[in-house]
C-alpha cells in the first residue's frame, strides 16, 4: 500500500477538497483506498456525511489492531475512510514523542492499494507523523499572490524529515488549486510556481468552482455530486497523474 500525504502548513487553500476528491476519482478507477482524516477539524469526515462519530483515527493510533473495525465504508465503492473526533484535537501533545505512531497504524492495515491522509494546516507533532509514515508528498497550492510564502517552512520540516525520520520521503507534486483564469494574477503565480518547481508542479490545475464548494454539505465527492463541473473534470484528470507517479515511486 502506497500513502500519499496531502499537506500544506496554510490553511484555506483547498487541501481536504483534494484529499476527498483524489481519493474518490482513484477508488473509482477501481483501487482499495483509504481516506485518513488526521486533521482535527474533521472536514474530510463530515464532508463524506460522518457527522457525529464516537471513535476513529485517535482510538486506532493508540491501539492499531482495533483500526480496521473503525474504518468507515462512503458512499463511493471502494473508498474507505477512518474518521476524525473530536479527540483527535490532543493528540498533538501525545503524539510529539511517538513520531512513528501513524506509520504503525498503516503497517496493521493489509487489502488497501493506496492511503491518501489528510494533515492538518500545521507543522506540529500530527503533521510530522505523516511526513514520517508517508511514501510521497501533495501539496496543494492556491493560485493567489501568496502562494510561494510559507512553503519554505515546509520544505525545510520536509529535509529535516528524510534525513531524521522518512529518509525515503518524496513530494509526489505540486497541485494548483482554487485557480481563477481570468485574472492576470493567477497566471503569473501559476508561471512562478511553475518556474520554481518545474516538472514537480502537476498540469491539472483545479479551478476555483462554485460545485467544489457545495459537494461537502451534501457530504459527497465532486465525481457523484457534480460529475459534469469543471471541479469534477480537473480533479478525475489530477488523479490520473497522481496514478502515473505513484506507479513509478
Amino acid at each position: 500500500m502506497k500513502t500519499l500525504g496531502i499537506v500544506n502548513q496554510k490553511g484555506g487553500v483547498g487541501k481536504t477538497t483534494t484529499a476527498i476528491n483524489l481519493a474518490a476519482y482513484l477508488a473509482a478507477g477501481g483501487r482499495k483506498v483509504l481516506l485518513i482524516d488526521m486533521d482535527p477539524q474533521g472536514n474530510a469526515t463530515s464532508g463524506l456525511g460522518l457527522r457525529g462519530v464516537e471513535r476513529g483515527l485517535y482510538e486506532a493510533l493508540s491501539d492499531p489492531a482495533q483500526a480496521e473495525a473503525l474504518i468507515q465504508p462512503t458512499s463511493q465503492e471502494g473508498l474507505f475512510l477512518l474518521p476524525a473526533t473530536p479527540d483527535l484535537a490532543g493528540a498533538g501533545v501525545e503524539l510529539a514523542n511517538e513520531p512513528y505512531a501513524l506509520r504503525e497504524l498503516l503497517g496493521a492495515l493489509s487489502g488497501y492499494d493506496l492511503a491518501i491522509v489528510d494533515a492538518p494546516p500545521s507543522l506540529g507533532p500530527i503533521t510530522i507523523n505523516v511526513l514520517s509514515a508517508a511514501d510521497a508528498l501533495i501539496i496543494p497550492l492556491q493560485a493567489e499572490y501568496y502562494a510561494l510564502e510559507g512553503l519554505a517552512g515546509l520544505t525545510e520540516t520536509v529535509d529535516r524529515v528524510r534525513t531524521a525520520l522518512n529518509p525515503d520521503l518524496k513530494i509526489l507534486g505540486v497541485a494548483l488549486t482554487m485557480f481563477d483564469g481570468r485574472t492576470n494574477l493567477a497566471q503569473e503565480v501559476e508561471q512562478s510556481v511553475r518556474n520554481h518547481f518545474g516538472e514537480l508542479v502537476f498540469w491539472s490545475v483545479v479551478p476555483r468552482n462554485v460545485r467544489l464548494s457545495e459537494s461537502p454539505s451534501f457530504a459527497r465527492a465532486i465525481n457523484q455530486f457534480a460529475p459534469m463541473s469543471s471541479g469534477a473534470a480537473a480533479y478525475k484528470r489530477l488523479s490520473e497523474e497522481v496514478l502515473q507517479r505513484v506507479q513509478k515511486i
